[in-house]
């Protein structure tokens, strides 16, 4: 039996500093973005307003559940929405979630975003080492490094909060 894993509530006024920690780390001038549902939709609105980027497309990615978890790491990702590579093509591009757990699906994201021509750059509030499924692979940009799951402002107050936190709904 594993562990309780920590957890920690961040403040919106944390959600601030963490993006103000990211914006001076941008080594270059993105021209599209694409954000990751729906942890990525916060935070790449909020990076995106700072950094004057306008082209803002979303992905939304599953992995398929299965019943032994070693199995479900090496499954395969399912892209339940993506951007048109013409609209990838050539582009510096931002790709914005909220965490980099096991990295499966922002890599995905990244993989995907290269091949359709685009040239990806990864971004994260929080980064989970100990979680990382892809061994010295890091995102490219993150504010902060975490061993906890994070539930981030716009997810408490709502039922997630009260799922994560094992409470009854009201």
């Amino acid at each position: 039996m594993q562990p309780e894993q920590r957890r920690e509530m961040v403040s919106w006024e944390e959600v601030d500093r963490l993006v103000d920690h990211l914006l001076p780390q941008f080594r270059r001038e993105f021209t599209a973005m694409v954000v990751i549902t729906r942890g990525g939709i916060v935070p790449g609105g909020l990076l995106a307003q700072a950094m004057n980027i306008t082209h803002i497309l979303t992905a939304a990615v599953d992995f398929p559940a299965q019943l032994e978890s070693r199995k479900s790491t090496l499954a395969w990702p399912e892209f339940i929405q993506f951007p048109a590579d013409d609209k990838l093509r050539g582009r510096p591009t931002l790709i914005v979630d909220d965490v980099w757990g096991s990295g499966r699906t922002i890599t995905s994201v990244k993989n995907r975003v290269s091949a359709a021509g685009g040239f990806p750059e990864t971004c994260v509030l929080h980064f989970n080492p100990y979680r990382n499924l892809f061994g010295t692979v890091r995102p490219d940009y993150y504010a902060a490094i975490t061993d906890a799951f994070i539930i981030y402002p716009w997810e408490i107050d709502r039922g997630m909060d009260k799922m994560i936190l094992g409470e009854e709904p009201i």
